[in-house]
């Protein structure tokens, strides 16, 4: 098991940040389980897809997996799933306390799609500002953006899916959203197409 030591609250060679109140208010609740070395394991269901879930869970001595990273916070070690751990870059653990005692918050940007940059292939480039930036907005209509393939000329092949089949707006939508937000992130991605049936009104969102 991969060991890393961490002084008072800094969040040093984790991927993700937990602040000092959300580690406060985690001791809090380990405290309460009564057992001695009891920690937090953070991981994340299905990560890299649409609908990955980050968890944290309590984690008692003998309940972490081998190749989990370990790192000791000031107050209770927190286990790191190995094949969470890229999907954790940027996480952040808040915990916000208020008049009803407060809510402890988990943000994981790419959960869905691991953190890429202009060396990452064309693909994981357009899936992750489909999914981190694109389809965010969309959800609120009940629709969604695939990449169905990336042609030879690079050109990324898209199907509109949910609320956005056959919606009246597709048009602008496309346009002067989508297709805008990805040539201005990915400078090598040559164009868009859009290969949805769009005769078919039965989701879609007016």
């Amino acid at each position: 098991m991969s060991e890393q030591t961490v002084a008072d609250n800094v969040n040093e060679g984790a991927p993700l940040e937990i602040t000092t109140s959300a580690q406060e208010y985690l001791a809090e609740l380990l405290s309460k389980q009564d057992v001695d070395g009891i920690g937090v394991r953070v991981f994340i269901t299905q990560p890299g897809t649409p609908y990955a879930e980050t968890c944290l869970a309590y984690c008692r001595p003998g309940e972490e997996e081998p190749t989990d990273v370990r790192v000791e916070l000031a107050h209770f070690p927190l286990l790191i799933e190995a094949h969470s751990e890229p999907f954790l870059e940027d996480a952040v653990v808040d915990f916000n306390a208020d008049r009803m005692g407060g809510q402890l918050t988990i943000k994981a940007p790419n959960a869905k799609m691991p953190k890429v940059d202009a060396s990452s292939p064309l693909e994981d480039q357009i899936n992750y500002v489909l999914y981190s930036e694109i389809n965010p907005g969309l959800a609120s209509h009940g629709g969604e953006i695939r990449l169905i393939q990336l042609t030879e000329d690079d050109v990324a092949v898209l199907q509109f899916g949910g609320g956005c089949q056959g919606c009246a707006a597709v048009d602008l939508t496309l346009k002067d959203g989508v297709e805008r937000t990805l040539l201005e992130r990915i400078p090598d991605l040559k164009g868009i197409r859009d290969v949805t049936d769009h005769s078919d009104t039965t989701n879609a969102y007016y």
